[in-house]
């Protein structure tokens, strides 16, 4: 069974950095929702089944999880970002960063990295991020924020069963995902419960997935960077077609103030250069020998090393984020443990923006 995550510090752990404000080069302070201080290093637990709210049977016709599609029109569609998107980005050849060195061991020279979603249960609840897929014409229901200046009003298409990461009675970031394919759009919750006719959470983002609009600098998203978590998830249907084609969404223990583009908000007052910022671009060594592996931790390591990794959130180092599916095959991805820290380099995005309010690349 795969290791779980250490659970998120409390909300109001975050709090402590309303006050203190986030900065970065040319963008303006904001409040910390999801990620905390620099000295508390919270992480998604497993992911679950059901929210616990009204039964499977009140749900709309065509609703499934990750692997179902509402039409094969909606699917071909309905890309996550646009191909130009900063996620899609090929990373292979970009310079390695002047203080990747120094980055890398902040985070964890010598830690292993490790496949955080797979198959069955952990703790009673699936492993992973779980995304909700809803048909056309869901009903919205309104929503909810603690952090309402920094997200997008509701009301969201998320129905009373959609999928809650770490189960009914989770205690983690508690994401709900809900990928709206025929509107291609994402709607993404941290700390999300169940509430009245409705729900309630402690950040909330929609995302065009059409569009390579970024959030405004400053704010948070249901990620600590201001991220889309969808865009970063390992799916089960792209390895089985055998090519991930965007960055993987990875958590590391500390950050830096500040944040690195394409994020858009910091969770963090640590100032030591060594440490990461939020958004702050990895990559698998090409020196790296991944043929041995197993071929759904090749594919993944594959796409480490040609899309790389998004520091997204703090929690464990070197946990890469992915949706829970009953076809992953646990032992294949624990042989991702076999890459260590050492094994990956920080490198220098800033060739590829085109603007610091777009994620679109040259």
């Amino acid at each position: 069974m795969l290791r779980p995550r250490p659970c998120r510090a409390a909300v109001i752990a975050a709090l402590a950095l309303v006050t203190a404000g986030c900065s970065a080069s040319g963008a303006g302070t904001g409040a910390t929702a999801p990620g905390v201080t620099s000295s508390a290093a919270p992480g998604a637990s497993a992911a679950v089944g059901g929210s616990g709210a009204p039964s499977a049977s009140s749900a709309p016709a065509g609703r499934a999880g990750i692997g179902a599609r509402p039409s094969a029109a909606a699917a071909r569609a309905c890309t996550v970002f646009p191909a130009d998107n900063v996620w899609h980005a090929d990373v292979s050849r970009l310079p390695v960063h002047s203080r990747s060195a120094a980055m890398v061991g902040a985070i964890g020279a010598g830690a292993n990295v490790h496949a955080d979603f797979g198959s069955g249960q952990w703790e009673g609840a699936p492993i992973g991020i779980p995304v909700t897929v809803v048909p056309a014409g869901q009903r919205k229901v309104p929503v909810t924020f603690g952090y309402a200046d920094e997200s997008d009003p509701g009301p969201y298409p998320i129905p009373a069963d959609a999928k809650v990461e770490g189960g009914p009675s989770g205690t983690g970031d508690r994401h709900v995902i809900v990928w709206d394919r025929a509107a291609c759009r994402a709607y993404e919750l941290f700390d999300a419960h169940r509430s009245g006719s409705g729900w309630r959470a402690g950040s909330g983002a929609v995302f065009d997935l059409r569009s390579n609009r970024m959030r405004r600098a400053g704010w948070t998203s249901a990620d600590a960077a201001g991220l889309s978590v969808l865009a970063g998830l390992v799916r089960y249907d792209e390895v089985a077609a055998g090519r991930i084609d965007h960055a993987i969404r990875v958590t590391v223990p500390r950050t830096r103030t500040g944040w690195t583009w394409p994020a858009s908000h910091s969770a963090s007052s640590a100032t030591d250069p060594a440490l990461p910022q939020l958004g702050q671009r990895l990559r698998l060594k090409r020196s790296v020998d991944v043929s041995g592996l197993p071929r759904q931790a090749r594919i993944v390591a594959e796409a480490m090393r040609t899309h790389g990794m998004i520091v997204a959130d703090h929690g464990s180092a070197w946990y890469l984020s992915g949706a829970p599916d009953p076809r992953w095959d646990n032992d294949a991805l624990h042989a991702l443990d076999r890459l260590r820290g050492s094994d990956f380099e920080v490198v220098d995005a800033a060739g590829l923006m085109t603007n610091p309010r777009s994620a679109a690349v040259r």
